[in-house]
């Protein structure tokens, strides 16, 4: 690398590819960050890359299935190659399974909670180690609404989501004496690859209105700059909604859930 490449801030992103995930590279791009990208390939992985240099951005790709221990040692291999040391780390990587939990394959059960909790804390933690060391850096956590509910017919994904969101409460109140800060981003429904891949297409919240990505990770974004403990984002149904979830009682939530996530209920 040059001598000007090496004093620009390096920020990580994960599930950077599309959705959430690209528009917080974007953001960081657009800001003067170089980036490490990281997804599991492809074509949209390919075009990311292309858009995000166009920013003027050194980036970096890494493939890496982040479900596995090495995926996730593949990406901080990178991150420990350039030397830098993070500035700031968006762990945003995630996936969902609809479906009634007894008849979703246990592979596919499983892949949910090793994604979106093993890996994790598993790059939290070496991410947030250097970060400790150094004391300066800026995590940002993606968790959900979903977080805040209990999820028939999302079972796993709104049980991992609420696991990532105590998570981050409580590493925020190990940090409390630190200057590093982690931020919990609780997106609504978005309008992303999520619910297509989570097999929820026909579902009333499949065919519901979503937020805007690049709404959702400006609003992510900015808390993060900000040392801000979480956001809500982005619209303001999906803040009343997490301003209900915070007083109703689980059982009317998971009533609520069942309809809008039961199979076939969209039709």
């Amino acid at each position: 690398m040059t001598n000007d490449t090496q004093v620009r801030p390096l920020a990580l992103v994960t599930g950077a590819s599309q959705g959430i995930g690209f528009e917080l590279a974007t953001l960081f791009a657009r800001d003067g960050y170089d980036l490490l990208v990281v997804a599991e390939g492809g074509s949209t992985l390919d075009e990311a890359v292309t858009t995000l240099r166009a920013c003027g951005s050194a980036v970096a790709p890494v493939v890496a299935d982040l479900r596995t221990e090495d995926g996730v040692r593949e990406v901080y291999d990178a991150v420990a190659a350039d030397g830098r040391g993070l500035t700031a780390a968006a762990i945003n990587a995630g996936v969902g399974q609809g479906g009634s939990f007894v008849d979703t394959p246990l592979a596919d059960t499983m892949s949910v909670i090793d994604l979106n909790v093993r890996s994790t804390v598993h790059l939290t933690k070496l991410v947030l180690d250097d970060m400790a060391a150094r004391d300066e850096g800026r995590i940002l956590l993606t968790s959900s609404i979903a977080a805040t509910m209990p999820g028939p017919y999302q079972a796993v994904y709104n049980a991992s989501k609420s696991f990532v969101q105590s998570f981050a409460e409580a590493l925020q109140g190990e940090l409390a004496d630190s200057a590093v800060t982690l931020t919990a981003l609780m997106p609504g429904p978005t309008a992303t690859n999520f619910f297509h891949r989570a097999g929820l297409d026909d579902t009333k919240m499949g065919q519901s209105s979503k937020d805007d990505p690049a709404a959702v990770a400006r609003q992510g974004y900015d808390a993060l700059l900000a040392g801000k403990r979480k956001v809500v984002a982005s619209s303001m149904t999906s803040k009343v909604m997490a301003a209900a979830d915070a007083v109703l009682p689980d059982a009317a939530k998971a009533a609520a859930h069942r309809f809008m996530a039961k199979p076939g209920g969209g039709r």
